[in-house]
């Protein structure tokens, strides 16, 4: 499975599955599919309501330029408002990301879809197509230019696989320090859990308990391996900020 490697701010190094070439096609062809079934529902609605001939030629000139204009910044705007996602891209399970591992600026979503004329438009969708299929990162120019790429959002993470378990009432959490951690941090480890299982890549199980247990200032126990003490200080992490509410 190819990945993209990103830098979090807490300086953690996780691998994320980039979406490939089909999935891109997929969730263009699904947002383009959307103005067409719009389009011709708009068509057939003015047909058979005798809409159109109540209307003057300059009325149903600007309703075209309209929903041009919503197709040409449908990408643009939908990616700002909605998390780096189109309805296709939603339905495909992918998602634009900064390839520094935060959500991109209004400036570099502004960038990706501004060089959709490099891309797409002048080159027939050749030249985007050619640079997401050889690129590393699956990247096409704009994504480049912009500082970004597109990752998968549904690993194939089962309920064992999830850091964040409920605890019972009666459980005694092993390391008090973890007060002194934050919530980010812990969606830190349940991202890098989460990714584990995506990768197979045994270093971020490592790394990240490494840096817990420095952060914590505890030593891992010899009864666990660096997933259990993840797993352990995750719960209880729960319990005590549970009491606390």
């Amino acid at each position: 499975m190819e990945t993209v490697r990103v830098n979090t701010s807490q300086h953690v190094d996780i691998d994320y599955p980039v979406a490939g070439l089909g999935e891109r096609i997929g969730a263009h062809l699904i947002d383009t599919a959307i103005f067409i079934v719009v389009y011709l529902l708009a068509l057939f609605t003015f047909g058979i309501s005798g809409f159109a001939a109540q209307f003057n030629g300059t009325f149903i000139i600007v309703l075209i330029i309209i929903y041009a204009g919503c197709y040409v910044f449908y990408d643009l705007v939908a990616e700002i408002f909605f998390n780096g996602q189109s309805f296709g891209k939603r339905l495909l399970k992918i998602k634009v990301i900064s390839i520094d591992g935060a959500q991109p600026s209004i400036g570099q979503y502004f960038i990706r879809w501004i060089f959709r004329i490099v891309d797409f438009v002048l080159t027939f969708k050749l030249l985007g197509f050619i640079c997401i299929a050889v690129s590393d990162d699956k990247q096409r120019i704009g994504d480049i230019v912009a500082g970004t790429t597109v990752i998968k959002t549904a690993p194939a993470t089962k309920i064992e696989h999830i850091a964040f378990h409920p605890t019972a009432d009666d459980y005694i959490p092993m390391f008090q320090n973890v007060a002194l951690m934050s919530d980010r941090d812990v969606e830190l480890i349940h991202e890098v859990v989460r990714t584990y299982y995506i990768t197979k890549n045994p270093d971020l199980i490592y790394k990240m308990a490494e840096k817990v247990s420095s952060f914590l200032g505890v030593t891992i126990p010899e009864s666990m391996n660096e997933m259990q003490f993840l797993n352990t200080v995750s719960a209880d992490y729960v319990q005590i900020t549970s009491r606390a509410v």
